[in-house]
């Protein structure tokens, strides 16, 4: 199968702008994104040492605890860096969401903890889902992690310049199109809304869909309060926002507040039987 081309400003963003593992170590909401997910994910992980597909897992921030849980990890990212700094975590090569190089049926996991929020043409979401299905096994867990529709127009407030013409402008066309171009800042991406996203999971054939709002919905005061001259948010902010987050789960209204989402499904028993 030929290897589907990424957008050239995904590329160019990952490939040389930014570091993701800097984002998720060491800003208060990063920190919140990865232990969240860490949280969500152990809650449906099968036990370990069940095999793990980490699509678009980066330079493997997300592997390296999975492999330190006890599981079999093998990474697949489309930037060539990534892959060669998560080597040292686990088996990583160069490979896109949407063509698979792994054979059916051979992991019990598979995570796509970014593909689909860089993918806006629905048919390669589309794409990327039924490709994970194929190579998870019958009954296997599917995640899939997508950025809230809503999530900039909270996250510019604690820039403080949300009023600006501009940024007003830009954030306003996320909010009717669910795509940012990438022309300044971010990189091409599409934004979910919950129901959306686990639609798109349920159209796809998977089963026992769940949606959770990762950060929850008081993640853009511990941001804003980092945004401020001080010291940043303190401990206590940061845990009151952590349980927010988990008090929030069983308000699907709350889902809007977050700033990234997880779901959660099963592949079909029947397949590939």
């Amino acid at each position: 199968m030929s290897t589907p081309e990424l957008a050239p400003s995904v590329m160019r963003f990952y490939g040389e702008t930014v570091n993701e593992d800097d984002r998720l170590r060491t800003s208060a909401d990063g920190r919140m994104e990865l232990a969240r997910t860490q949280e969500l994910l152990r809650r449906f992980l099968p036990p370990a040492p069940a095999r793990v597909l980490d699509v678009g897992g980066g330079t493997g921030i997300h592997a390296e605890w999975l492999v330190k849980d006890g599981y079999d990890v093998t990474l697949v990212d489309p930037i060539p860096r990534h892959v060669e700094t998560a080597s040292a975590v686990c088996s990583a090569v160069v490979g896109d969401a949407r063509g698979l190089s792994e054979p059916d049926d051979s992991f019990d996991v598979v995570l796509l903890l970014g593909p689909l929020y860089h993918l806006p043409n629905p048919e390669d979401r589309r794409t990327a889902l039924a490709e994970a299905q194929r190579v998870v096994k019958p009954g296997g867990m599917i995640a899939a992690a997508a950025i809230n529709r809503y999530a900039s127009l909270f996250e510019h407030v604690t820039y403080a310049h949300l009023h600006k013409e501009r940024i007003r402008d830009s954030v306003s066309k996320i909010l009717e199109t669910a795509v940012y171009d990438g022309v300044r800042g971010f990189t091409l991406s599409y934004f979910h809304r919950a129901e959306e996203l686990a639609s798109e999971l349920l159209k796809s054939g998977l089963t026992d869909v769940h949606v959770f709002g990762i950060e929850g919905p008081a993640w853009s005061l511990v941001k804003a309060a980092e945004q401020q001259p001080g010291e940043g948010p303190t401990d206590e902010l940061i845990a009151s926002a952590m349980e927010a987050a988990r008090m929030a789960e069983p308000y699907p209204e709350l889902l809007a507040a977050s700033s990234h989402l997880l779901a959660v499904g099963r592949a079909p028993a029947g397949i590939g039987v």
